[in-house]
């Protein structure tokens, strides 16, 4: 019952979002992440006058054996060009072990990290943006799933 109503709560405040332009996970059966899973996403820019913001999320439990975690991400166009490649490290945990990020259920906890503010792409069509881990283990313990969120930046 909790988690049904969890679930409505989510939909409806996702549905009033008039910023997203594109949101998806993808969730981990195993509730691990492996090396060998990147994640991609393919997305749609229809206005390449409006800056957006992009957004990788991390949904995980208090499994995850680390306070960080590293992800290298890359931005690329429908013909392929890498636009954008970085590795980054965001916190999931204080120091003193305790949860950072939003609670969910139980020991589920969500995050969003910008790794794009204000982007303007040049051409409108399909992009694909692409997530992998690289901690130190070829599969962390953890993590459920992994999102990205397009937006629409109030700033122009």
């Amino acid at each position: 019952m909790r988690f049904l109503l969890f679930c409505l709560a989510t939909v409806l405040l996702t549905a009033c979002d008039s910023s997203r332009v594109f949101e998806n996970y993808v969730e981990f059966k195993e509730r691990a992440w492996s090396v060998q899973e990147p994640v991609s996403f393919e997305f749609e820019i229809t206005d390449t006058q409006q800056p957006y913001n992009l957004y990788y999320e991390v949904r995980n439990s208090l499994d995850y054996p680390w306070q960080r975690i590293f992800v290298q991400y890359q931005l690329a166009d429908s013909t392929g060009a890498v636009l954008v490649h970085k590795l980054v490290s965001n916190y999931l945990f204080e120091k003193d072990g305790e949860p950072l990020g939003r609670s969910g259920l139980g020991d589920v906890y969500d995050h969003r990290f910008v790794v794009l503010p204000e982007y303007t792409f040049a051409q409108r069509g399909k992009y694909k943006f692409t997530l992998q881990q690289e901690n130190r283990q070829d599969t962390v313990a953890g993590v459920l799933a992994i999102g990205l969120r397009v937006e629409i930046s109030s700033k122009k």
